[in-house]
């Protein structure tokens, strides 16, 4: 019955209700995982995307979940082992931006928001994944894949070098997880997107940015959310079964 849970699938997104956490939810259904959602507010978006999976011949459930609060995480996981099975593969995306600021226009409250949503959070759910993947505790192995940024390369100056430094540290720990817990049969890999047509630009103060800078890229280019989650569904797939602690960067070649 293991191999059989283990053999479908059972992947947490979070946030997964709209932008590449949806792209990605939606690609994963059609590769045959079945999709717990994570969701923070939009409840009504969450559940379109769940019907969507269904109607795609998955099972998908939908968990509003704060990743800063550990105990809305541990109840994540709970009800997707639970309701789901086996929980094999784990897309850490679930993450804030706040308005563009300078350094000399940061609080402390938005840093510590920035940090323990798009750190704290990364590493809570990470926990729990192995937890329940690692062999040392009666698991079968599994993949994290975390959704980092080009902002942690790039450093995003004079826009938000706090959410670049977060997903920095989001590098960090892709690296030194995939080194700790390879011998569990566990792979952690990152993506980092750049420059993606989704509503999160809007959250930064700014829904056109990618329009603005597109002609910079070496692309001249924006990217489409479905991209990056094709690239997400390869690195949870067999086919990148000996790869681990390594990057893809979706930015269009900046």
């Amino acid at each position: 019955m293991k191999e059989m849970q283990k053999a479908q699938k059972v992947t947490i997104v979070t946030g997964g209700s709209r932008g590449i956490g949806k792209a990605t939810a939606l690609c994963l259904a059609k590769c045959g995982h079945h999709i717990c959602i994570g969701y923070r507010n939009r409840e009504d978006r969450a559940y379109e995307v769940v019907d969507m999976i269904r109607v795609l011949g998955q099972s998908a459930i939908a968990v509003q979940v704060d990743i800063a609060d550990e105990k809305q995480v541990i109840t994540l996981f709970q009800r997707a082992e639970k309701e789901l099975g086996y929980i094999s593969g784990l897309v850490n995306n679930a993450g804030i931006l706040k308005p563009q600021a300078t350094i000399e226009q940061l609080t402390v409250e938005r840093l510590n928001e920035i940090f323990a949503n798009n750190v704290t959070g990364a590493f809570l759910c990470a926990r729990e994944a192995v937890k329940r993947m690692a062999l040392r505790h009666g698991g079968q192995g599994g993949v994290i894949v975390n959704v980092s940024s080009a902002a942690a390369r790039l450093g995003s100056p004079h826009e938000y070098v706090d959410y670049a430094a977060s997903k920095g540290a989001i590098d960090s720990m892709t690296i030194g997880l995939a080194q700790e817990v390879a011998a569990q049969g566990i792979r952690v890999n990152a993506v980092r997107p750049g420059f993606i047509y989704t509503e999160m630009h809007a959250d930064g103060g700014e829904p056109e940015r990618v329009e603005r800078i597109k002609d910079s890229l070496p692309m001249k280019r924006g990217g489409q959310p479905e991209e990056v989650a094709q690239a997400i569904a390869w690195l949870l797939s067999d086919e990148s079964s000996y790869v681990t602690g390594n990057f893809i960067d979706l930015a269009g070649g900046k």
